[in-house]
């Protein structure tokens, strides 16, 4: 069996229109909203054995302040530009490329990408994964390559309003 891991970037600033997306910052409530929902990650014992991150400045920093707080090596983070403006096909080039000996993966990117994903494996539609959510998704495969024909099971979306 295999997990994904759906981890949204945390609330970023607005506060200076001269700072280019790419660089954009989190705010300190995104901060605190993605360490209340590693908090429950790890309540429920789920530990990734990989995290992968767009190069943005938000996910980079949101995909760090996931893996202190779960314990992940933080050095263990594998950046990928692709993620950036990644649609939900190149989520899964990334996904199928995996090592089988990889059970876990924890992607952290970016909207609209994100909650079309998690749509695609809901059996109820979302208009919108939130900021610093993680939704956790089970494939009955021992091969990443087969996850995307493989049968699934969306297992939750963690929403820090709901924590």
């Amino acid at each position: 069996m295999k997990k994904l891991l759906i981890a949204r970037h945390a609330k970023s600033s607005w506060d200076d229109f001269t700072i280019e997306d790419h660089e954009r910052p989190i705010l300190e409530k995104g901060k605190q909203k993605s360490i209340k929902v590693a908090t429950a990650l790890k309540q429920k014992k789920i530990l990734p054995d990989l995290i992968i991150s767009s190069t943005a400045k938000r996910a980079k920093e949101t995909a760090i302040i996931l893996a202190t707080e779960l314990g992940y090596p933080v050095d263990n983070i594998r950046y990928e530009k692709r993620l950036y403006h990644a649609d939900a096909d190149d989520i899964f080039d990334e996904l199928f490329g995996l090592d089988d000996s990889i059970d876990s993966v924890m992607v952290v990117g970016h909207n609209p990408t994100l909650t079309d994903l998690v749509n695609h494996f809901s059996k109820t539609m979302i208009d919108n994964l939130p900021t610093s959510a993680v939704a956790a998704v089970t494939f009955k495969t021992n091969k990443w390559e087969k996850t995307g024909s493989s049968k699934f099971t969306l297992k939750f979306i963690l929403r820090p309003r709901d924590l």
